[in-house]
């Protein structure tokens, strides 16, 4: 999975994953010098690039992802609620 290759590359732990038709839950264990947006351009500026590549049509699309997201801290929720949290959404109409 591209994701997840590119995860490996960065040295990032996928904790939980679940894909919608149009968004992505993710569960990341980073390292601290990875800033969550950092983290986020990187996952979504090689996504864009290597689909580019293998899909020439996605070319002409003006973007693959857009600009938003949004990223949290773990801080004070255990792993495992955010855990199921994310592998719950696949269940929701």
């Amino acid at each position: 999975m591209l994701v997840q290759e590119i995860c490996n590359e960065l040295d990032i732990v996928i904790v939980a994953m679940e894909c919608e038709k149009d968004h992505v839950h993710l569960f990341l264990n980073t390292l601290p010098i990875l800033s969550p947006a950092d983290t986020m351009a990187k996952i979504k500026g090689v996504t864009s690039k290597r689909l580019r590549e293998e899909f020439p049509h996605l070319m002409h699309l003006p973007s693959l992802w857009t600009r938003s997201y949004f990223v949290s801290t773990a801080g004070n929720v255990s792993s495992e609620t955010i855990k199921q949290y994310v592998e719950n959404q696949k269940t929701r109409g």
